[in-house]
């Protein structure tokens, strides 16, 4: 397949136009293959392993999220687990474009997992696994839906180039920067490292991010009542956005007390309706809308000439003389809870909105300190901490890392889906949440030590680490005004360090000042555990090369290649008779054998009316696909696996593997 260009900016690199294959089953090794390769093309059968779940405890809060049991443990590598979530239709009705959060953490190029290539190779490989995965998980978003790609410093600019490829340099969100190092290393050579960088788009325009609770030195610092407004407030700006050529939100507003003009500052534009502006202004004093004529002032702002800005657009103008306006302006800013326009000196031409503090919330930042999400060594001790017998990981990630990331992203009982789960920190935290999950690993040993365990002490609540618990400082008493509680903690820590050994210090005002600047951190537990997962597996090929020839493996036989078809043509295998599944008008036949002519007739037979067959068999005879074709126009019989082969083939030709084959009717 060659890559035609577009006439976009690309990133090219070596085989670009093929796809990575992992070469062992559980191991980091890969090779670069046709797209049409049965290995990459084929999808394969998820397997149960068991089940993990356990009851929601009695006791617990009502207004904690409800734990979920609908979750998923894959076992496998993510090229497979992926495929079978977006085309097996068990699996693809539940999550094909419905996953809401998609993070993560794919194996950094550092060392970690490409060290036995070229360099130009190692970096087309890790390119290549990122572009393929990328390819597979967005059919998976939702509309509404995100990804974030956490990274180090080596491939983060490579991978954005990537993903403006793949999923549209509009969809970039943001590039957070998160400090997972608090001080620096001093072996290194050249400028310590003290941050990763996670990558945000989102699937369309529809996404939006929860907002996060708003920090209480915020509250105290730039939100009060002036005035005795119930609700504390801010000052904001009363223009917003840029203001076109002709736009009729840039006219002139008389201020009731000087008589002046105000406008919007040049290139912007009031905030809300004329409307809502006039009903205002008529809080201070009686108004009217009267054209002034004043293109050429408004044509200034706008950046434009007389002739090309919007003619006839009103002003907010007084109806009343000036000296009556100024007397009724005053009494109303006198008689105190402003309205939401306000002048906060009535002498000045300035025009202020009211943002009140009983809003959405803090707007999302890029930049995340380890004092808030934690850092490295905070993911590393919680880690030790469930596994004190084991090596802890290399790069685990804090859960207040990504609880921030979750929050953002989801609410409670939208799906989360990382499929390079690690130690399962993001389903471990999706759990906690009330979130359903998707994760999948493709080391069985990583499996089998870390993630399953760690996932199973969560439902059970005996996970009492990371975000199981919150801990807030609060005021003992009542702090001064103004004060929050983590400044007067810091103000008790300096004056203990202040005062240490001065012993000349008044001690009754060095008590006073401490008592009156007490605080506590009160902790309430957020997961008393519940909810569960299935543990699958990813299944064997049901074909192996052998010498250069594609054949079925000894395992796909009878039922099982029944299952496996299903899987292929991306129908429920739903067994019926002789029927592996139907799909509208459509019967679906497997046959692990010969069809001859007899076999046609005797499937024709138990064909209903109005309904066509397609047979898949390992072994077809001569005449018996034309007298399929003949007796029930349509129908169709295949070979096992020759006619599967070419389908992949088509498919790849055709550059859009999630793109389902019809069957003509």
């Amino acid at each position: 397949m060659v890559n035609k260009h577009t006439g976009r900016l690309e990133l090219t690199w070596t085989d670009k136009e093929k796809t990575l294959l992992s070469t062992g089953d559980g191991q980091y090794d890969y090779t670069f293959v046709d797209p049409s390769d049965y290995r990459v093309s084929e999808v394969r059968l998820l397997h149960a392993v068991d089940r993990v779940a356990a009851p929601t405890p009695e006791g617990r809060p009502d207004d904690l999220p409800e734990p979920t049991d609908d979750n998923l443990l894959i076992t496998g590598d993510a090229m497979h687990a992926l495929d079978a979530l977006a085309k097996i239709p068990e699996y693809s009705e539940k999550y094909l474009g419905k996953v809401k959060l998609v993070y993560i953490d794919p194996p950094f190029n550092t060392g970690q997992a490409f060290t036995n290539y070229e360099d130009n190779i190692e970096h087309s490989i890790w390119l290549t696994m990122l572009r393929d995965r990328l390819r597979q998980i967005l059919p998976l978003l939702a509309r509404d839906g995100s990804i974030w790609v956490h990274l180090d410093d080596v491939e983060v600019h490579r991978c954005r180039a990537v993903m403006d490829e793949e999923l549209g340099p509009e969809n970039f969100l943001a590039e957070v920067v998160w400090q997972k190092a608090t001080s620096p290393r001093n072996d290194t050579t050249g400028i310590s490292v003290s941050h990763d960088s996670l990558l945000v788009y989102r699937k369309t325009d529809q996404w939006s991010p929860n907002r996060m609770k708003r920090l209480a030195s915020s509250n105290t610092s730039r939100y009060r009542s002036r005035d005795g407004d119930p609700v504390p407030w801010r000052d904001g700006d009363a223009t917003a956005g840029k203001a076109a050529t002709n736009h009729p939100m840039v006219y002139a507003i008389q201020h009731p007390v000087t008589g002046g003009l105000m406008y919007p500052t040049p290139g912007r534009c009031w905030g809300k309706a004329q409307s809502w502006f006039l009903d205002q202004m008529n809080e201070y004093a009686k108004y009217e809308l009267r054209d002034i004529g004043d293109e050429e002032r408004r044509a200034v702002i706008c950046g434009t000439t007389p002739n090309e800005v919007r003619a006839g657009v009103p002003a907010i103008m007084l109806a009343e003389p000036l000296a009556d306006a100024a007397k009724s302006a005053r009494a109303r800013h006198e008689a105190g809870q402003w309205p939401d326009l306000v002048f906060l000196d009535l002498n000045k031409e300035r025009l202020q909105r009211k943002k009140h503090l009983a809003d959405e919330g803090r707007v999302p930042e890029t930049l995340w300190f380890a004092s808030d999400v934690g850092g490295s060594l905070r993911g590393k001790n919680q880690i030790r901490d469930l596994f004190p017998d084991l090596h802890a990981f290399a790069t685990p990630k804090p859960e207040e890392l990504l609880q921030r990331v979750i929050h953002i992203a989801t609410d409670p009982g939208d799906i989360v889906l990382d499929c390079y789960a690690g130690s399962g920190t993001t389903a471990a935290v999706a759990h906690k949440m009330g979130r359903r999950w998707v994760t999948s690993e493709l080391l069985p040993a990583t499996v089998g030590r870390y993630t399953k365990p760690r996932l199973t002490r969560v439902v059970k609540g005996d996970d009492p680490g990371g975000v199981t618990t919150s801990s807030e400082r609060v005021a003992a008493a009542a702090l001064p005004d103004g004060v929050t509680p983590d400044e007067a903690q810091e103000f008790n820590r300096l004056l203990n360090k202040v005062a240490n050994g001065q012993g000349d210090l008044d001690i009754d005002t060095l008590t006073a000042l401490r008592k009156l600047t007490k605080t506590k951190v009160e902790t309430s537990t957020l997961w008393h555990g519940g909810g569960g997962f299935a543990h699958l597996e990813v299944g064997p090929s049901m074909f192996e090369d052998v010498y250069g020839m594609v054949l079925l493996a000894d395992w796909a036989t009878q039922g099982d290649l029944a299952e496996a078809m299903c899987a292929q043509l991306e129908v429920t295998y739903a067994p019926d008779g002789i029927f592996a599944a139907k799909e509208g008008t459509v019967r679906y036949v497997v046959v692990d054998g010969l069809v001859g002519e007899s076999t046609v007739r005797s499937i024709l037979d138990q064909l209903p009316e109005g309904q066509i067959v397609e047979v898949w068999a390992t072994q077809v005879a001569d005449g018996a696909a034309d007298l399929l074709r003949k007796e029930r126009k349509g129908s169709r019989l295949e070979a096992i696996p020759d006619s599967v082969l070419d389908r992949y083939r088509r498919k790849a030709s055709n550059g859009s593997p999630f793109k389902k084959e019809k069957t003509s009717e």
